[in-house]
């Protein structure tokens, strides 16, 4: 499940202290926000994730890719 916060903005990606040493995981579980970029770069499919880590929603991680994907573009554009 996500969380919104004040501004009614869905966190997908928690850090906590408590939870895997403060690991960045998807929100409501304790599966790392890492273990999706280690799947592509071993050659996995989105498919194969979500298969593997059933607690992480779809929408999560498309949500976490596309927070990715808008980060770059706008450092890139900065530099």
């Amino acid at each position: 499940m996500s969380q919104e916060n004040a501004t009614g903005e869905h966190h997908i990606i928690h850090s906590d202290p408590d939870i895997l040493g403060g690991t960045p995981v998807f929100v409501g579980t304790r599966v790392p926000v890492n273990a999706l970029i280690d799947y592509f770069e071993g050659g996995h499919s989105l498919a194969e994730f979500l298969d593997d880590f059933p607690t992480v929603k779809r929408e999560q991680a498309v949500a976490a890719l596309e927070e990715a994907k808008r980060i770059l573009i706008a450092n890139a554009r900065a530099a």
